[in-house]
Parts: C-alpha cells; sequence; structure tokens
C-alpha cells in the first residue's frame, strides 16, 4: 500500500511540474486614486514552451484586458489584444510602453501596500489551458517598474490616467 501512495504521489508532482510551465517575475500593478475605474499591471513571463496568454480576470476589476501600446503613424495608441505569445524559454515582458493588462471597472481603490490578485490563463500549442494565479503588489501612482535608483522620473513615464 505505501509503494502504491509513493507511486500516486509521485504521479501527481511530475503531473504538476509539467503543467508549471510559465513563471512570472517582478508583478505589480499601478496604484490608484478615489473614483478611478482602471489602472495598469505589469509583470515578466516566461514559458519553458511555445504558449500564449489568453484571458486575465482578478475580483477587483469588472474585467481585465490584454493591451498594447503601438505606434501607429505618429500616434502611440493602446488596444485591447486577443493574447500575447510565450515563445519557448524567452521572457515577456508586459510594462508601461508596450504589452500590458488594464484592468478596467475597478470595484475599489487600489491602494499602495495592497496586493491584487490575478489569474492569468495561457494555453500551449496542445491547446491545454493552464490557469497561473499570480498575487500583485500594488504600487504608488508615480512607480515605473524600474528599480528604485532608475525611478526618479516614473511620474513622466506611467500611465496613471489608464
Amino acid at each position: 500500500m505505501t509503494r502504491h501512495l509513493i507511486a500516486a504521489l509521485a504521479a501527481g508532482l511530475f503531473s504538476v511540474s509539467a503543467l508549471a510551465q510559465v513563471t512570472v517575475t517582478e508583478p505589480w500593478v499601478r496604484a490608484t486614486v478615489p473614483a478611478q475605474k482602471s489602472t495598469g499591471a505589469f509583470m515578466q513571463l516566461q514559458s519553458a514552451t511555445p504558449a500564449r496568454l489568453l484571458e486575465v480576470r482578478t475580483p477587483v476589476a469588472g474585467r481585465a484586458e490584454i493591451h498594447e501600446m503601438a505606434m501607429e503613424g505618429q500616434v502611440m495608441r493602446m488596444r485591447q489584444v486577443k493574447g500575447i505569445d510565450l515563445p519557448a524559454g524567452k521572457p515577456v515582458v508586459l510594462a508601461s510602453g508596450g504589452y500590458h493588462v488594464m484592468l478596467l471597472d475597478l470595484k475599489r481603490q487600489l491602494k499602495e501596500g495592497e496586493n491584487v490578485d490575478l489569474t492569468l490563463v495561457v494555453q500551449d500549442a496542445a491547446a491545454k489551458r493552464q490557469e497561473v494565479k499570480v498575487t500583485l503588489p500594488v504600487m504608488p501612482l508615480t512607480h515605473s517598474g524600474k528599480p528604485a535608483a532608475q525611478d526618479a522620473h516614473g511620474a513622466h513615464a506611467g500611465h496613471a490616467g489608464h
């Protein structure tokens, strides 16, 4: 019986590690002012195998969307995208000025020092979906996502008005 239990546990551990293909580093969400209805969430994603970020969910917002900032002619525009490719072994940065997550129809103010839970829905090349749960610290409005030594001009680089 012990041998079967050990085999079952080992099988469970291997299946968990096989599913845990996406890692999230440097996650954070920008604080809001009272009555603000949207903000941005930022992080770095890396997948062990080719995958695609399809969806983001959070209990603090009515909806969460994947967006990108891109130049259209002479104008920088933000638009929703259906997903983001995660090439195997290559970090994909979600940051101001590029791909990022927008939290829309916020249910409350997000204050510095709090945490926000996100669920990332990722699909691998075999069309299997995985939910990755992430807790993001809420950072000040002036935070740019850069290390503190480089953050002096964060208020100019940020998207506090999202």
